[in-house]
């Protein structure tokens, strides 16, 4: 039984679809913001990406202003700042820019992976891997940057000092579990494509969590796609995006988001594919009826206390309308919680 109320929030990669252009895709990331504020989303995240020719969010901290600015209570962050591609001064001033302009409303989701290839992280930052080595290290130094204590450090990011920007360690294996656990931060998994070691690094998590000044318990997110439409049959069409999406991303033949099609026993077929399955796991497509008894039955198995959802559609009001639905199954699943109990 699920005990207590479930957070629920978007993570935003701003995918291009074939035949639009990057404004119109950063616009159609605002409307999805604006709406997701309306359904009570709890929070709306960027993650980084590079080098990438159908993905929009190369600089989060940009697109979390423009969306801040337009929006007037959801929580607006990165998930995450690939923290190896940059200084954490300037990741601190950044953000502390931001958390002045927009004060209670921003997040600092940290990660470890470059959210490119290797030739051009190592354009982005020669001493990417070094840098990614020092991960740990790194994040400490994001910390002290926000620390009021920092007003006695020669190097200071004075705009970051007192903000309380919480922070979020993002990651995908168990190493980032640890030191998610080990500095008593919140963690966010990104089980929206890596599926395999989640229970593994949920359980270390929670065994090993050291209480902060900044989180008391443990606080969990998992990352799901979702794809809720009237009809069964129209959300798998809508998914047929996604599957062609990954499978690109697979075959290193990675384009523009394609339209949907019909959800032919070919594309069923691939979806069985290992290695496309493991990146599909956690997806979950069809009717509120199906998705919601898919959603319960994760949150059952997870006990995660919040859930970030990409909906990666071609056409935005398909995906508008995947966002309200999934905000009603929300609704109704934290209600029937809370008779419950």
């Amino acid at each position: 039984m699920i005990k207590q109320n479930i957070a629920y929030s978007i993570l935003e990669l701003a995918l291009v679809p074939q035949g639009s252009t990057i404004k119109q895709t950063l616009n159609n990331s605002l409307a999805v913001a604006q709406k997701a504020e309306s359904y009570n989303y709890k929070r709306y995240w960027f993650a980084e990406h590079h080098n990438s020719g159908n993905i929009g969010s190369s600089a989060p901290s940009v697109l979390i202003g423009y969306v801040a600015d337009n929006t007037e209570k959801i929580r607006v962050g990165s998930g995450g700042v690939m923290l190896p591609n940059h200084s954490p001064l300037i990741v601190a001033e950044q953000f502390g820019t931001l958390a002045h302009l927009y004060p209670g409303r921003i997040d600092l989701g940290l990660g470890r992976a470059p959210g490119t290839d290797p030739q051009t992280a190592r354009a982005i930052r020669s001493d990417f891997f070094q840098a990614a080595q020092a991960f740990p290290e790194e994040v400490e130094k994001i910390q002290d940057y926000f620390s009021l204590d920092n007003s006695r450090s020669p190097v200071r990011a004075t705009l970051a000092e007192g903000t309380e920007v919480p922070l979020y360690i993002l990651g995908s294996s168990m190493d980032s579990a640890h030191l998610a656990a080990k500095k008593g931060l919140p963690y966010a998994f990104a089980s929206h494509f890596a599926s395999t070691h989640l229970f593994d690094a949920l359980k270390i998590y929670r065994e090993e969590f050291q209480p902060s000044e900044f989180l008391e318990k443990p606080y969990t997110i998992a990352g799901i796609n979702a794809f809720v439409a009237d009809t069964d049959d129209e959300a798998r069409q809508l998914f047929t995006t996604l599957i062609r999406m990954f499978m690109g991303v697979l075959t290193g033949n990675s384009g523009p988001l394609q339209p949907p099609t019909k959800f032919t026993s070919e594309l069923q077929e691939l979806v069985q594919h290992p290695a496309l399955h493991k990146m599909l796991k956690y997806s979950f497509v069809g009717n509120k009826q199906t998705v919601k008894a898919q959603v319960q039955s994760f949150l059952e198995e997870t006990r995660v206390d919040e859930l970030i959802v990409v909906s990666s559609t071609y056409d935005v009001e398909d995906r508008i309308k995947s966002v309200r639905l999934f905000g009603e199954i929300m609704k109704e699943i934290n209600e029937e919680n809370e008779n419950d109990r």
